[in-house]
């Protein structure tokens, strides 16, 4: 069997890494030749520069974003008997994190113009045990963070950031990781600012946050072979971390490149909102950085989403889903006692989003080829959905 040809992909990193490969290369050198794998000084200086870029006082890495959010819950002192209010429409990390603590997850639905947690819904929720709200910074695009400080002031709640797909994201002036008491990253490959692996950071601007966060990645020691509380290991390796201080420079403009791709996919896009393809609603400006673009395969269209990505398949173009399955219907966490229905806009999102090819590369033809692509598929169904005046005739008699 042939391999299919892929002509858009969905992600493609090579362009990113090969302009700077020289630098990537030094940089890993130089680590092997310090020797400093684990806590090295190269953690220490990308720490401090991402922190200091994201209008936070202090950063620390850990071995994923997953952890950035369990340990950074922690050290927030959220754990057994309180309850934390995220949305249903996010990656089952920001669930799992909070289960790790000990707290209970409270989930709530989402706006369905952005896919952003929906506030009115998170106040419903709220009980004398709620102590945090985690706002799932989605596609690139912030909550707002003028409607978050008024419901954690008007609540008395803490705002914990999951900011994993909004690097140097902002919006009503302030940057992802500098809402809420602290903030969680993360650096997988994919990410607008990626590692070689996997890798996270929790920023934060309170001081006995970070600390206790710097305990609790290294087994709870705040002096070797002196343990404090029971930690783990989860240190974002010294390696990863050169190669994130080399990429960081470029991160703004890669920023602005995504933006670029989204601002020419809603051109390209926008006479086909009467066929029902409609891009997620960008409320930020400038300040989205597009992690991913997301269209919703709305109920008028007359083709289904499978349908549509089943067709770009076979057209060479690769595509995603972001996410099929809302949290609160997962196998694995059917113990919390959420039934279908429960979160309806999460629940009829999962089955019309699509996430289009999106990276700092992509042509302006690629992106054309794209939408040239759907606009085929939808017009070939409708064309293939209208009678024949054969079929007229019988319904006019």
């Amino acid at each position: 069997m042939n391999k299919m040809t892929i002509r858009v992909p969905f992600v493609d990193l090579k362009l990113q890494h090969e302009p700077i490969q020289t630098q990537l290369q030094d940089a890993i050198q130089s680590v092997l030749e310090q020797g400093d794998f684990i806590l090295g000084q190269a953690l220490s200086d990308f720490e401090a520069a991402f922190a200091r870029v994201s209008g936070a006082e202090y950063g620390v890495g850990v071995a994923s974003g997953t952890d950035a959010i369990a340990l950074g819950l922690q050290a927030c002192n959220i754990g057994a008997g309180d309850e934390v209010i995220l949305p249903a429409n996010t990656f089952v990390a920001t669930l799992i994190g909070v289960i790790r603590t000990g707290a209970k997850p409270i989930l709530v639905d989402c706006d369905p113009q952005t896919a952003l947690i929906d506030l009115e819904a998170a106040a419903k929720a709220i009980t004398p045990q709620t102590k945090a709200i985690i706002p799932v910074h989605l596609y690139g695009q912030m909550v707002s963070p003028r409607e978050l400080v008024k419901f954690a002031d008007t609540y008395r709640l803490l705002v914990f950031e999951d900011a994993a797909q909004a690097h140097l994201a902002q919006r009503d002036g302030y940057h992802a990781g500098s809402v809420g008491i602290a903030a969680a990253f993360s650096f997988y490959p994919s990410k607008n600012l990626g590692a070689f692996g996997d890798g996270g950071m929790l920023l934060t601007r309170d001081s006995d946050v970070a600390q206790k966060m710097v305990r609790l990645r290294n087994y709870g020691a705040s002096q070797k072979y002196f343990h404090t509380e029971p930690g783990t290991n989860s240190r974002l390796d010294t390696l990863q971390a050169a190669v994130l201080l080399q990429k960081l420079p470029y991160l703004p403009q890669w920023n602005r490149d995504r933006l670029t791709i989204a601002q020419q996919y809603d051109n390209e896009l926008a006479p086909l909102a009467s066929a029902g393809i409609i891009p997620m609603e960008n409320q930020s400006d400038t300040g989205h950085v597009y992690h991913l673009y997301v269209i919703k395969v709305d109920d008028s269209c007359p083709i289904e989403r499978q349908q549509l990505q089943e067709k770009l398949t076979a057209a060479g173009i690769q595509t995603g889903i972001h996410y099929p399955i809302p949290c609160h219907l997962q196998p694995a966490f059917t113990n919390l006692g959420y039934q279908p229905g429960d979160f309806p806009q999460a629940e009829k999102l999962s089955k019309q989003i699509l996430s289009l090819p999106m990276y700092p590369g992509l042509s302006s033809s690629q992106v054309k080829e794209v939408v040239a692509a759907i606009a085929h598929a939808v017009s070939t169904i409708s064309q293939a959905d209208e009678p024949s005046p054969a079929d007229l005739s019988s319904v006019v008699a």
